[in-house]
């Protein structure tokens, strides 16, 4: 049985992935990080979009449902000057929403491998 900090935990993730289809993020991975060892969160969530514009899209989108429908707000969110990479701290999960070619070039999935991957479909 989950206790009420699993499920808030759990009912987040769901919310910032609704979010990221919402607003046709691409290639949408969790990457579940609870068994390593010093990791910095529970879970990485990672998508790209197809330009800038789509990036704050799919944050703006993360951030307005994670605090209606999930009561949470982000502690931390950087790289929005550029909408590039940003970066969305939720303290257990970490949001990463990427330009494509930026994804490609800093391949988080790979540096991350010991987690366990989930894929959702477009």
């Amino acid at each position: 049985m989950k206790n009420k900090s699993e499920e808030k935990e759990d009912r987040l993730l769901e919310v910032i992935i609704e979010s990221i289809k919402n607003k046709k993020g691409k290639e949408i991975v969790n990457i579940n990080l609870k068994e390593i060892e010093n990791s910095v969160c529970d879970y990485f969530v990672i998508c790209h979009a197809d330009s800038t514009t789509q990036v704050g899209a799919i944050v703006e989108e993360i951030r307005k449902k994670s605090k209606e429908l999930a009561n949470t707000a982000a502690d931390h969110i950087e790289g929005l000057a550029n909408s590039q990479w940003v970066l969305m701290d939720y303290l257990y999960i970490v949001v990463h929403v990427f330009l494509a070619d930026f994804r490609r070039f800093y391949h988080l999935e790979e540096l991350w491998a010991d987690g366990i991957k989930s894929v959702y479909e477009d």
